[in-house]
């Protein structure tokens, strides 16, 4: 059974191996990363874990029980009771639950755990697995996404008022 983890340094080569893998796949429906991301990727996940331990955002990763990276989830601005959420998942388990249900388990550990109150989430009009997913999850739609918002393409911000 999947776990869901904070995310820590001995995650970063089956985060690497994750990312690699499903590149295209994300690509599909999300900006691309970049080439610069990969090269850089020690740089880069030492900065994300730094981060983490400033307390402005909080990382998690879906593990199956072989120690492969499922899915990423994160918690991101940290703030007066807010955080934006993202997330993805491998192209493997895609269209299985996983998302949402993981989604749902980080809502309650944003309260337990970060004693969050709202969390925001935006996604593209052409992402509809994503949208779907919020939704599953209890979040509603609350207004448009610009493409500043979304790494060039246009959609809607969505929010959970989240419950102790």
């Amino acid at each position: 059974m999947p776990e869901l983890k904070r995310l820590h340094a001995g995650h970063a080569p089956a985060v690497l191996a994750f990312e690699l893998a499903n590149r295209t796949y994300f690509a599909a429906s999300i900006p691309d990363r970049g080439d610069d991301y990969f090269d850089r990727f020690t740089d880069g996940y030492h900065a994300l874990l730094a981060e983490q331990e400033a307390g402005s955002c909080a990382f998690h990763v879906l593990v199956a029980e072989d120690g492969a990276v499922l899915g990423r989830f994160n918690l991101y601005d940290l703030e007066d009771g807010t955080a934006r959420l993202g997330y993805r998942v491998a192209e493997q388990v895609a269209g299985r639950g996983v998302a949402t249900a993981t989604v749902r388990e980080l809502c309650r550990i944003a309260v337990a755990r970060h004693g969050l109150r709202t969390l925001r989430a935006a996604t593209s009009h052409e992402n509809a697995a994503s949208r779907k997913v919020l939704t599953k999850a209890g979040f509603v739609p609350v207004g448009p996404a610009t493409p500043a918002d979304l790494g060039g393409r246009s959609g809607t911000w969505y929010q959970h008022d989240l419950r102790p």
